[in-house]
């Protein structure tokens, strides 16, 4: 039996440890703090398939898939069926790289099908879609069923050093313990660079740091619908790639309650090397921008907003969804943005890496899985 440590209690941590040990292995997962609580943090996620390099797409679908089978082993509906709305030039792209997967349902919108289906949304003409089993993500209860699979499998301990020893397996030093594991698993979230770093491999992570804001119904909160199972449509996800209300890379999605949706940027102020900001007030900038989106282009929410959450993002050099997993000697580290969605099909593939000893499919990160096309 493969003893195997995995660092990182988000939601791709939480889904490697609970595929290794289907797959028969001993693991002990590393986590100093609440499951879910650094970059998996919020209570929504968007689940989409379209994405600019068809492998991505191809790993998403297979993660959808994933999604579904964990559904039925905790018994929670975990990706709300109400889909995920774009907007944008971007829209015929976007269908020209799904048209090839005959599992992916997406269709143009209509002006009309596009204000029933997104009330809150300001006046749009322009090109939407919908992409059919897209849908908010229950960020929560996703994490809270892997935790509680995994409780007795954690070690509440924040890891301080990763490192190969001379008899072939490798050494976690926490606050106050200290282990040897045949494979220890690195997903870390900003950790993880500075972990695998120390024991031998270089991962060229470009930190900084992000904020979503919740907001409120502007009225009596009917334009929301609701997001509850069984309780009929709610909102979808949204992404905006338009310009037209003065921001592109704009992104929303409804909370589970129906009640509430964060909304955020698709973009975040740098960090320098020792985790400082290069220019704290730009976070606040940033909830300011979204605000002023808000107040434009979501005329059905009020712009005050009601909840920040601050977080801090990793990215690769050759795209905003790049994701990569470096692996040599007994030690695998994952690194990437926007992962929420893909969580259960990268945990599938760390657990493969350890217990095969090769990265399974586009995944190995010479292969720049991620990379937009051209």
């Amino acid at each position: 039996m493969t003893r195997t440590a995995v660092v990182g209690a988000g939601i791709v941590g939480l889904a490697a440890a609970h595929a290794l040990r289907a797959g028969g292995a001993d693991v002990t997962l590393y986590e100093s703090g609440p499951p879910g609580g650094g970059q998996s943090a919020g209570q929504g996620r968007i689940f989409r398939h379209a994405h600019e390099d068809p492998r991505l797409v191809a790993l998403v679908v297979r993660s959808r898939a994933l999604w579904r089978e964990w559904e039925q082993e905790f018994g929670v509906e975990l990706v709300a069926p109400d889909g995920a709305v774009a907007i944008g030039d971007g829209v015929e792209e976007k269908l020209r790289t799904l048209e090839p997967f005959a599992d992916v349902p997406v269709r143009r919108l209509s002006p009309e099908e596009l204000h029933g289906r997104l009330p809150l949304l300001a006046d749009w003409t322009g090109p939407a879609m919908l992409d059919v089993h897209g849908g908010a993500i229950r960020t929560l209860d996703a994490v809270g069923a892997l935790a509680h699979r995994l409780e007795a499998s954690m070690l509440r301990e924040h890891v301080l050093s990763v490192r190969r020893t001379s008899t072939r397996t490798v050494e976690v030093r926490t606050g106050t313990t200290c282990e040897t594991y045949d494979h220890v698993v690195l997903c870390a979230g900003r950790g993880t660079a500075p972990l695998a770093r120390g024991a031998g491999l270089d991962l060229p992570v470009e930190v900084g740091a992000h904020v979503r804001l919740t907001f409120a119904p502007a009225s009596d909160g009917s334009v929301l619908g609701s997001t509850a199972p069984g309780a009929g449509r709610g909102l979808p996800t949204f992404q905006d790639g338009s310009g037209a209300f003065g921001e592109t890379g704009v992104y929303a999605a409804p909370y589970p309650d129906g009640r509430h949706v964060s909304v955020g940027l698709s973009a975040d102020t740098p960090a320098h090397p020792d985790g400082g900001l290069v220019d704290p007030a730009a976070l606040a900038d940033l909830a300011d921008r979204t605000v002023a989106y808000v107040r434009r282009a979501l005329p059905g929410l009020d712009p005050r907003p009601v909840d920040h959450v601050h977080c801090w993002v990793t990215r690769l050099p050759w795209g905003d969804d790049g994701v990569g997993i470096w692996s040599e000697d007994g030690l695998t580290a994952l690194a990437g943005h926007n992962l929420f969605k893909q969580a259960p099909a990268l945990g599938e593939a760390l657990a493969e890496t350890v217990l095969t000893g090769a990265v399974p499919g586009n995944l190995h990160h010479e292969e720049r899985l991620g990379r937009p096309a051209g």
